[in-house]
């Protein structure tokens, strides 16, 4: 991709959140920032990624099939230091290049995700390389207050789940492996996202807030509902004959009431934690 195209990507991925338009759009996307191999330089590049599980994410050098690996893939076999920018938070991570079996099943696993990825290799002679980013450390939210970061972590669940819904419908007489990976996933970042506000923002908010107390035990008591729904999701998902459309059941109820959850959790709390700054 042309350097200013990249650029262009960057920019429009910093404005909006993560949102992008154009072969992108509605996509899974990051900015992987690492360092020159020769330069020293901090070099940013939009990549796709698939989820996977552990809280890792990977990506692919494909380089749309090219005779050479990318340079971002040069950069992280000098230093494997990266920075990911997933349009909410910014974070220090590690690059690991799969090898041997696992590389080749991840692989495989993305190309029944989607073929393109099979096309890429057909063009080329070199095997094209997997990566797997795991997170090294904490990272701020990118938005502007407290109550934005609180709308942008509600904005990246919604958009994971609409884009699993989609991928749900289109998978046919059977559940890829990658989409089952997708969904827990999914399942995983909201029992985190959950566990950290019963245990950390919603106990800070009760010392400081007394009169949250109604709000906050409602906002539990959803959490407990949502925690519900997800372990049905993960046991169907698990479920290796599973009917898809089952599947797409579940995530229509877990997504449902999610939304009801995120609707009432900002009316509520986006206010309060705007005015405490």
């Amino acid at each position: 991709m042309p350097k200013n195209a990249n650029q262009q990507i960057i920019d429009e991925f910093r404005a909006n959140g993560g949102r992008v338009g154009g072969p992108f759009a509605g996509g899974r996307l990051i900015l992987l920032t690492t360092t020159g191999a020769r330069s020293g330089a901090p070099h940013t590049t939009p990549l796709g990624y698939l989820p996977d599980e552990g809280g890792r994410i990977l990506v692919i050098a494909s380089a749309g099939g090219a005779p050479r690996h990318p340079d971002w893939f040069h950069n992280i076999l000098a230093d494997p230091h990266v920075t990911v920018e997933d349009g909410i938070f910014t974070y220090p991570a590690r690059a690991a290049v799969l090898t041997g079996a696992e590389r080749d099943t991840v692989f495989a696993r993305a190309a029944e995700a989607d073929p393109g990825w099979a096309a890429y290799q057909a063009k080329t002679s070199r095997v094209i390389p997997v990566v797997a980013l795991e997170r090294a450390g904490g990272g701020p939210p990118a938005a502007a207050s407290l109550g934005a970061a609180l709308v942008q972590i509600h904005d990246a669940f919604r958009r994971e789940l609409a884009l699993i819904r989609r991928e749900v419908a289109a998978a046919g007489p059977r559940l890829g492996a990658q989409l089952r990976v997708n969904c827990l996933a999914v399942c995983q970042g909201l029992h985190h996202h959950h566990t950290h506000e019963d245990g950390g923002l919603f106990v800070g908010l009760a010392a400081r807030r007394p009169d949250l107390a109604a709000t906050l035990e409602r906002l539990r008591a959803e959490h407990a509902r949502v925690a519900v729904l997800v372990d049905r999701l993960r046991a169907v998902v698990g479920d290796r004959d599973t009917d898809p459309a089952e599947v797409r059941r579940q995530v229509d109820q877990l997504t449902d009431e999610l939304e009801r959850h995120l609707a009432y959790e900002e009316e509520q709390l986006v206010p309060v934690l705007d005015g405490m700054g």
